[in-house]
């Protein structure tokens, strides 16, 4: 059997399989690491077992390997710039992306790509061959059998899961130990181990080649049904959106969604540091000094900022309504959502859906939140183009990756100016408080470059002497390991993510169009607001008027009226009246919460 082997085309169809098999391994050749190497060898060593006893011969599935030759090149420019394979967003990107658009961004690139996948295709084709014309590689006998059994043996894990359970692994962080398994009353053995599941689930799956594509292909068609679906519920709906006053003149309204930004570390509201030198300087800006979000996840903030969904709603999946860019849309005006973030997957997706009703849709973010990601100035070039688009009404939305960990990959080295920083620092140890000053330096000069992209974005509108606007707010903010206080980033129930930086910026020309708007402006910058505000807003700064309006949450109306502000902290806590316990600042309702409501 040895022997057979090595002949010539058993050789090429094995080599080949080996190599497809390799590339979760070609970090390695960039100088980065791989987490659980043997993890990997070993799943992919069972899948091939596996489809090998079902086929038989190598002939009769090789044709389903079609996808994995054509996505390889991609996988590995990915793994060597981006230090990540394919993922359900960069499919999005793929799905999305005409022809014309594709031309464009590789230029002369373009016939290095064919020549590339030509010889992809080429070797796909030659190694079909070589597996056609032999039969020393079928699978037969107890080697066969062996791969059943594997199956059966993962099918029978799998039910017993799906029957029993899996037991969660939990650790507790202050001592470092696991909690004890747990059993299910009326079994013996109780819960499969936690590794047991490994195999089923679809994160260290996804991490193998070729099969790992078929398991990002699942997710990436699961998100577009996702999608799909909720089109298909909001199809009918029309706000009915109309711009009242008709101006004679072009007119620009810039959108910017930050990331990750607290309200504090910027010195347009009083922090120490000059982490806002440039905006400072703006004569028609106005920074917003009380307003919150009411949850700290981009994913279940952003929806409520670009749509009527309340507060208290967020923590449920999807929303029976558009967003403000079709309000804009049945106004007259072209628009734009034009992002640094990124399109598809659980965090990403909720977002997604509304940036999908633009006329307009760019997602320019390859690397995710890595230091490979690109910088919020790659939005700048973009945001050029639209303005130059010969539309006379244009709303552009812009989406950052603002001040979003590791904050050291969000700007240039020209803006390091707080030392020491984590600037070069691929994969700081971000949970040992030793890092603090440093990571507090980095953040703040994460801000400093936010500045910096606030200001071209102004600048750009004010070069192209239109009629314009341009509104910013956070998504969330981020602690800091404050004071005594031990968590840091997001996703936890503190006033420093809650209260977030805000402000809007406006021409002369709007001044002179809109000088009611621009008086309240003024008079509510010290208002209590949350982000539930941002569409009412909106539209209010464009003269959109639809029938069920609501013009008391627009901080441009004179009806503006106060209402009750509720943030995510042990149910819906009233967050003015409510104590900030600690160094964390953590929101404790002096009342009763509201109970909270998921899907």
């Amino acid at each position: 059997m040895m022997p057979a082997l090595f002949r010539r085309n058993n050789l090429f169809v094995l080599v080949t399989y080996l190599a497809l098999s390799l590339v979760p391994f070609v970090p390695l050749l960039f100088g980065q690491s791989i987490e659980h190497p043997l993890r990997i060898i070993l799943m992919e060593a069972a899948i091939w077992l596996v489809i090998w006893s079902i086929f038989k011969r190598p002939a009769w599935f090789h044709w389903l390997l079609i996808p994995a030759f054509i996505a390889l090149p991609t996988e590995i420019y990915l793994r060597k710039f981006y230090n990540q394979g394919i993922s359900t967003h960069h499919l999005g990107i793929i799905a999305e992306t005409s022809p014309r658009e594709t031309m464009e961004f590789l230029g002369d690139k373009v016939w290095w790509l064919a020549a590339i996948l030509a010889l992809v295709v080429l070797w796909w084709a030659l190694s079909w061959l070589a597996a056609s014309r032999t039969r020393d590689l079928d699978l037969e006998g107890p080697s066969r059998w062996l791969g059943w059994l594997v199956l059966t043996a993962g099918l029978c894990v799998w039910l017993y899961g799906q029957e029993i359970g899996i037991q969660a692994v939990s650790t507790n962080v202050a001592s470092g130990r696991t909690a004890p398994p747990t059993s299910v009353p009326g079994t013996y053995l109780g819960k499969l181990p936690g590794w047991a599941a490994m195999p089923f689930q679809t994160e260290p799956l996804g991490r193998t080649w070729p099969f790992g594509l078929a398991v990002r292909g699942y997710d990436f068609w699961k998100e577009r049904e996702y999608l799909d679906d909720l089109e298909h519920k909001n199809s009918q709906f029309h706000f009915g959106a109309h711009q009242a006053t008709h101006q004679h003149t072009p007119q620009i309204v810039v959108m910017v969604i930050g990331e990750s930004s607290r309200y504090d570390r910027w010195s347009l509201n009083g922090y120490q540091r000059e982490t806002n030198p440039l905006l400072k300087k703006e004569a028609n800006l106005v920074s917003f000094s009380d307003v919150i979000t009411s949850v700290s996840a981009t994913r279940l903030s952003v929806p409520v900022m670009v749509s009527r969904k309340p507060a208290t709603e967020s923590l449920k999946a999807g929303f029976a309504e558009k967003s403000f860019i079709t309000a804009y849309k049945e106004a007259g005006f072209k628009t734009y959502w034009i992002s640094n973030q990124m399109s598809y997957g659980k965090f990403d997706t909720p977002v997604s859906v509304f940036a999908n009703e633009a006329d307009v849709v760019q997602f320019l973010n390859l690397g995710g939140f890595t230091d490979t990601s690109n910088l919020d100035a790659i939005l700048l070039p973009q945001l050029q183009k639209a303005m130059l688009d010969p539309a006379e009404k244009k709303l552009i939305v812009l989406h950052t990756l603002g001040n979003h960990w590791n904050y050291s990959h969000r700007y240039p080295q020209d803006f390091d100016r707080w030392q020491p920083s984590l600037f070069g620092i691929e994969s700081p140890a971000y949970t040992n408080l030793a890092i603090k000053p440093a990571l507090s330096n980095s953040y703040d000069n994460s801000v400093l470059y936010a500045d910096w992209f606030l200001s071209q974005v102004i600048g750009a509108l004010k070069e192209s002497k239109q009629l314009s606007a341009m509104m910013y707010f956070s998504d969330h903010g981020q602690t800091l390991y404050d004071g005594s206080c031990k968590i840091a980033f997001h996703g936890h129930n503190t006033q420093f993510e809650f209260h977030i930086p805000a402000l809007m910026w406006y021409s002369d020309l709007y001044k002179q169009a809109y000088p009611d708007k621009v008086d309240q402006l003024q008079r509510h910058k010290r208002a209590r607001m949350t982000t539930e505000n941002v569409f009412h807003s909106l539209l209010d700064l464009s003269d959109i008027r639809y029938p069920d309006e609501r013009l008391e949450w627009s901080f441009l109306s004179n009806k503006l009226r106060l209402h009750r502000r509720y943030v995510d902290s042990y149910g819906w806590s009233d967050y003015d009246n409510s104590t900030f316990k600690g160094d964390c600042r953590e929101v404790i309702d002096n009342g009763k919460p509201l109970r909270q409501q998921r899907d």
